[in-house]
């Protein structure tokens, strides 16, 4: 139906700067729209918890640690959404996920998720 691509994870210093994008592409010629974008983080022995989200409006909210230093952007024609993290701190390190709010036709709505990419804040 529908994978979900992301990009962007690494190593950073405190202080620095990261970009990740997450790119939304159809599987076996599906049909489909976008309800809402979003990034969840989890760190080890921690849950899954929501860091920012875009709807198909442009609206967005933030988990209020990073608000000022994180921004959630969306490219409609490429189905991507981006998160911009600047003045990274060592407690934002975490596994960060891809998350979409898809309509596929004929399937119905559905959460998506994508694999996973890495970021790590050293201090």
């Amino acid at each position: 139906q529908v994978q979900l691509v992301e990009s962007g994870g690494g190593l950073v210093q405190a202080g620095g700067s990261l970009r990740l994008s997450c790119a939304a592409s159809r599987i076996s010629g599906s049909i489909f729209s976008i309800n809402a974008m979003g990034w969840y983080r989890q760190a080890p022995g921690k849950q899954r918890d929501l860091v920012a989200r875009i709807t198909s409006g442009g609206s967005t909210n933030y988990e209020d640690s990073v608000k000022g230093r994180f921004t959630i952007s969306r490219d409609d024609a490429k189905n991507t959404v981006y998160l911009q993290m600047n003045s990274l701190k060592p407690e934002d390190t975490a596994v960060y996920y891809c998350n979409a709010n898809l309509y596929v036709l004929y399937s119905g709505t559905n959460n998506y998720w994508g694999q996973g990419t890495q970021v790590t804040v050293s201090s």
